[in-house]
């Protein structure tokens, strides 16, 4: 084996020098990220998009080992094929950019199916649900409903400033939230 390597070109030593190395880190984070170790590879180098959540972070250290990973392998690949050397160099270069460009499109893309789980009560307003448990009229007691907040059927306590009590199965919508969290919600009136 070090004959072999000590028998190619300098050239062709650097490809393989970089493919290895690149290789042997992608496979340490790779281990790292399936068992869990503290190794932050997603620190960020320099240069990032913003965008709503999370960020488009292109220059991030698994995008540039993925970079090197590809360019090592996608020009050893090329001098194999007997390609010339500007043309060795642009290929593996354009090939480590593409990776950089698809792993940075897959983390932001993961990034944004993340979900605090936390409910925001606000996101009740206009929904239309039911009264599960009587509310008071004018406000005089709490009831309890059901309504569809963030894709999810919730039971929320309410008010209404209604004149009379709304019972349970009385389908009503939320007009306001109060600032402890509990709907102000009005009877929908009955079409016909």
């Amino acid at each position: 084996m070090i004959e072999w390597f000590s028998n190619l070109e300098w050239f062709d030593k650097v490809f393989w020098f970089i493919a290895i190395i690149g290789s042997i880190l992608f496979l340490v984070m790779l281990v790292s990220t399936f068992v869990g170790v503290g190794f932050d590879a997603d620190a960020d180098i320099g240069s990032d998009f913003d965008m709503d959540t999370g960020g488009f972070h292109f220059f991030t250290i698994k995008n540039l080992v993925a970079f090197f990973t590809i360019f090592g392998w996608a020009g050893i690949a090329c001098l194999d094929a007997g390609l010339g050397k500007g043309l060795t160099i642009f290929i593996s270069f354009i090939s480590g950019l593409l990776m950089m460009l698809v792993m940075a499109t897959l983390f932001f893309l993961m990034s944004r199916l993340n979900d605090s789980g936390t409910l925001v009560v606000k996101n009740a307003i206009g929904a239309i649900g039911d009264v599960y448990m009587t509310i008071g009229a004018k406000r005089s007691s709490i009831g309890r409903v059901n309504v569809r907040i963030q894709g999810a059927l919730r039971e929320l306590e309410a008010i209404t400033d209604e004149k009379q009590d709304l019972t349970q199965g009385a389908v009503v919508e939320v007009k306001e939230v109060t600032n402890n969290g509990i709907l102000i919600v009005e009877k929908l009136q009955d079409k016909g």
